[in-house]
């Protein structure tokens, strides 16, 4: 691989997340109004996670080839961070939001003295929809920009 092609296995993948995070931003706007701090957060549909990493695949793929050590790799990656999406982290937010309520129950001064966080973060994980479509976000995407910066370089 040149150097061209190191780049495009870093570069995209990044922009694919990122802009994956400002359509996560743009869709909740009607119901919540402009919040920059989900820029950076977990959960939401569509998941950037999701996207990045078969962006990275993706690209991996076309320039290494599909049979390549390196996809292979970069395949195992994927889906072990895509099942944690889905499961584990998911799963804490679920244990976050009965801690919120358990967390509420109890006096002022108690979880004060207990040094207690006001509220732990809920949206944590993605449902299996968020997944697909991040998935298939990250396809689109990654074809697109692959397809305009080979054009470029």
């Amino acid at each position: 691989m040149n150097m061209t092609q190191h780049v495009l296995i870093l570069f995209i993948p990044i922009i694919v997340v990122i802009i994956t995070q400002m359509v996560k931003i743009a869709l909740e706007f009607p119901q919540h109004g402009l919040q920059w701090k989900r820029f950076n957060s977990y959960g939401g549909m569509p998941s950037a996670h999701t996207a990045g990493l078969v962006s990275l695949d993706l690209v991996v793929g076309l320039l290494a080839g599909f049979t390549s050590p390196l996809f292979a790799v970069t395949t195992f990656i994927a889906l072990v961070f895509i099942r944690d999406a889905i499961g584990i982290r998911w799963s804490l937010g679920f244990h976050a939001k009965v801690l919120n309520r358990l967390i509420h129950t109890l006096p002022e001064e108690e979880r004060q003295h207990l040094k207690l966080p006001n509220h732990l973060e809920e949206r944590l994980g993605h449902r299996m929809i968020e997944v697909i479509i991040g998935a298939l976000f990250g396809i689109i995407c990654t074809f697109l920009l692959y397809g305009l910066l080979i054009l470029l370089f």
